[in-house]
């Protein structure tokens, strides 16, 4: 009979690295990739990094609700899903808000970022390059400008962080990566680099064909609402894992359709994403120049806002003071208004009641002078953002419009994504535009700062006339801008104009000598939008970037629509106790498969079979409880997929005394799960176990997978249940109850355990159990 000490010693494969308090409970945790690093998220939504020393590295709190947790595939950026369907990409040095993406209309339920195995290689076998001309012809790509006001660390998440910026517009764009992020709602959306949208796809528009009893059926989803998704490795193949219900159509042999049965439950879906990989090559180039043009777009969003705030502030300042002359003038009963009084002032008339209070008393040597550096401040603030931020960022956009032209002109290799060459040629046109209109604000910016300089000059020298002091060392004016100043400036802001963010449609007025040369110049060549002087510079941007989207929208809906679900397996049925209360375990992984299935396969270098382990609920079905269900292959048995391992399932059932807490999917097909030790009345005893099977090793048993309403495959294997003998498996005991999540590092081999009283422990998977000791 075996001793106390020899089951103690038998229970602890695993060595326990580190048992650590936490501030408070965790609801998320997922390893880095690449690196000892830990993101966990908080019940109040924070997110905390940690290294494997479990040294804190930073904290940020996002201020909604985090719904989700990825990490990008070299463990660079950390991505976070919210509450109102927001992406956000995270740098994982400091924590700093690098992008966000509001590619949602509900909360973002699961992330998946995953990056092409083939090493981007062609079928030659040589790598594939993709040469960026732009650094050839531009210095580096213009920074996002900074509000004025405002010292780094006052706007929290998003000021600065510019480096880590540029490092995401960068050295994400070196490789292929996908990132898939999925909503409670049902949709799914696709994005290259995590910042390019690709296309998108709602399953409860996916239709399912199948043939069942000699009945053309076709099986669909209501109310759906997805739990995870996993892409293989080769992006060619999306496992969804969904509850909804099932509803089975009937098509009938004049072409209607009536609805059939249907069935409430847990569902899994296979999405054929083979565009990724049968497109890569242009998918990659388009999205490299389209990302950065997004990057750009930023910029000069950003630039335009800043110039907008910062002359509104200075115009506002100006005005309050000189809006006193208009009141003091009505005071002293005069019908004059503050430009005529100010020009007879210049043309040496004597000067009146009004005017000499406003200068003397109301205005003053000082604040004129205050005055004046802020008017002029904001026109050398607004001379740099243009010359620093918005001109480079404009020009750059041009140069890669012209890029996106010459591929579109590719046909025979674009027309596949439906890159489209009339509208590229279209935002070419409107970038061109944008440059024009640039170049007419820095001309009228510089104008106006001038005239503005001259005219306090003028009205500094009448102060100090009117005080009887000494004014020979104060800068000269010229009388003639000054008349200009009062006539057209006085009352009229000619760069506020042109920044105008409102919707109001109001033209710029040009002469007409000018409108005729621009017509004549369409001949040679020209805009053949001959308005668009009559547009200001951010209706000019507006029209820019919305031609941009519409080129960069007919490849994401050519994608959307050719990603299609090819299998459906329903899993098991939901209760309304299950659905509403239950925290359901459930894994989803491929694995390269390396079977003689994979051998036969000839459609990619690489074979992936997908693993999809999970809980089934005690309600769901009549003589299965406590069971843990492993079903692969289900992308190979996809109606466009003949070769590969069939589809198979096993049912594992776990000793009465224990209850699945999570479970996850390891490298070398190897499953990890947490078990809490329960009393007859299924009462937690306030410790645990971990334990590893090896999946490839179970007596899997061939399934049929049909997508038949009320007929749930993994029901039929019940009377070949395999139950888990747990003295023969490798387990280790935890001295506490444990809650998910699980995360385990297929890279690092360490998995995190969360215990019910806000500990972590962190446990080293893939040591020797002859040379662990128990290090508790």
């Amino acid at each position: 009979m075996e001793t106390d000490e020899e089951g103690s010693r038998r229970a602890l494969p695993f060595q326990l690295q580190f048992d650590k308090p936490l501030a408070s409970q965790v609801k998320m945790a997922e390893w880095n990739p690449e690196k000892d690093l830990l993101a966990m998220v908080t019940e109040d939504s924070k997110v905390v990094l940690h290294r494997f020393n479990w040294q804190r590295l930073w904290t940020i709190s996002p201020g909604k609700c985090i719904t989700s947790l990825c990490w990008r595939p070299d463990g660079k950026v950390v991505v976070l899903g919210l509450e109102d369907g927001t992406v956000s990409l995270h740098d994982v040095e400091n924590g700093k808000l690098l992008r966000s993406l509001k590619s949602h209309a509900a909360a973002v339920v699961c992330l998946n970022w995953e990056e092409d195995a083939q090493v981007n290689r062609d079928t030659s076998g040589n790598t594939l390059a993709f040469e960026d001309r732009t650094t050839c012809f531009f210095p580096p790509a213009p920074r996002v400008p900074r509000m004025p006001g405002l010292v780094p660390g006052d706007t929290g998440l998003t000021d600065d962080g510019q480096d880590s910026f540029v490092e995401l517009s960068n050295s994400s764009k070196q490789c292929f990566n996908i990132l898939c992020s999925g909503d409670k709602d049902g949709v799914l959306c696709f994005s290259k680099f995590g910042v390019f949208p690709i296309g998108n796809v709602n399953i409860h528009e996916c239709n399912i064909p199948t043939t069942t009893n000699d009945r053309n059926t076709v099986c669909r989803l209501l109310n759906a609402s997805i739990s995870k998704v996993a892409l293989s490795k080769d992006l060619c193949c999306l496992t969804v894992a969904c509850s909804g219900e099932l509803v089975e159509d009937i098509v009938e042999s004049r072409g209607g359709q009536k609805v059939g049965d249907s069935m409430h439950g847990f569902h899994c879906l296979v999405l054929d994403t083979s565009i990724f990989q049968n497109r890569k090559n242009e998918l990659h180039q388009v999205a490299q120049q389209a990302s950065n043009i997004e990057d750009l777009l930023h910029v000069i969003r950003t630039s335009l806002s800043v110039m907008h705030k910062q002359w509104a502030d200075a115009m506002n300042i100006f005005h309050e003071k000189f809006d006193l002359l208009s009141n003091l003038i009505s005071d002293h009963g005069l019908d004059s208004s503050p430009q005529e009084e100010l020009l007879s002032l210049l043309g040496g008339a004597r000067t009146s009641p009004a005017v000499h209070q406003f200068l003397v008393n109301s205005l003053g040597e000082v604040v004129m002078k205050r005055v004046s550096k802020v008017v002029c401040g904001a026109g050398k603030e607004l001379q740099l953002v243009v010359l620093n931020h918005l001109q480079p960022a404009v020009e750059i956009i041009g140069f890669r419009m012209g890029e996106l032209r010459g591929l579109s002109r590719w046909r025979s290799r674009y027309l596949g994504i439906r890159l489209d060459e009339t509208l590229v040629n279209n935002a070419v046109e409107r970038a061109g535009m944008l440059l024009v209109q640039v170049e007419r604000f820095i001309r009228v910016l510089s104008s106006v700062v001038q005239q503005f300089a001259n005219f306090f000059s003028w009205l500094l020298k009448c102060i100090k006339q009117l005080m009887s002091e000494p004014s020979d060392q104060l800068l000269t004016y010229n009388s003639e801008l000054v008349v200009v100043f009062l006539k057209f400036l006085y009352d009229q802001d000619p760069v506020m104009q042109l920044l105008d963010l409102s919707d109001a449609d109001e033209g710029i007025d040009i002469d007409l000598e000018t409108m005729q040369r621009v017509r004549e110049l369409l001949q040679f060549g020209g805009f053949g939008d001959t308005e668009y002087l009559r547009r200001t510079l951010a209706k000019e941007f507006q029209q820019m970037e919305h031609s941009f989207k519409e080129a960069a929208q007919m490849p994401f809906s050519t994608i959307s629509k050719k990603i299609l679900c090819t299998n459906l397996l329903p899993l098991f049925p939901l209760t309304s106790v299950s659905t509403s209360t239950r925290y359901i375990p459930i894994s989803l992984s491929f694995y390269e498969d390396d079977s003689e299935f994979a051998s036969s396969n000839q459609t990619h270098e690489i074979g992936f079979t997908d693993y999809i382990s999970f809980q089934i609920p005690d309600e769901s079905f009549v003589d299965v409880t406590n069971c843990l269900a492993v079903v692969r292959g289900l992308s190979n048995d996809s109606t466009n997929v003949k070769q590969g391992r069939p589809l198979e399932a096993i049912l594992l059932c776990i000793p009465p005394a224990y209850c699945c807490v999570d479970l996850a999917l390891y490298k070398e097909h190897q499953i990890v799960m947490l078990l809490n030790k329960m009393n007859d009345t299924r009462e937690n005893l306030g410790d645990a176990w971990m334990t590893i099977l090896q999946a490839c090793d179970l007596p899997f048993v061939h399934i049929a997978g049909t997508t038949c309403a009320n007929n749930w495959e993994l029901y039929q294997l019940k009377d070949s249940i395999l139950h888990l003998d747990m003295e023969n498996e490798k387990i280790r005991s935890i001295p506490h109850a444990v809650v998910p999540p699980l995360s385990v590092s297929a890279s690092r081999g360490v998995a995190c355990v969360l215990a019910a009283r806000k500990r972590a422990l962190v446990y080293i998977l893939d040591e020797d159990e002859d040379e662990i000791s128990d290090s508790e």
